[in-house]
């Protein structure tokens, strides 16, 4: 009756970050740690976390000599994200 929920996604901060880039397909981390109010620690282990599930893919390179680290989310990341909601829908529903 109940489906199993994504372990990955079912952390608050992942499911914000996953939430976010559905929307928008890519972001810079600090505009993901604004929207979150996520601490740059914690953030960033929650951004290896994804994308070592392959849900996000991670560009680091430099803008105006400063580092600049892009968020994308893969098609990987949006069928899970579509499939957890679904899974949490049959919570609701009962």
């Amino acid at each position: 009756m109940f489906k199993d929920l994504d372990p990955i996604l079912h952390s608050q901060l992942r499911l914000a970050v996953v939430s976010l880039l559905i929307g928008v397909r890519e972001a810079e981390f600090t505009y993901i740690r604004e929207k979150t109010g996520a601490s740059s620690g914690n953030l960033s282990v929650q951004i290896q976390k994804l994308k070592d599930a392959g849900y996000i893919d991670v560009v680091k390179q430099f803008k105006d000599n400063y580092p600049q680290t892009i968020c994308k989310i893969t098609p990987a990341g949006v069928q899970a994200f579509e499939e957890y909601v679904k899974n949490l829908q049959t919570y609701l529903k009962t």
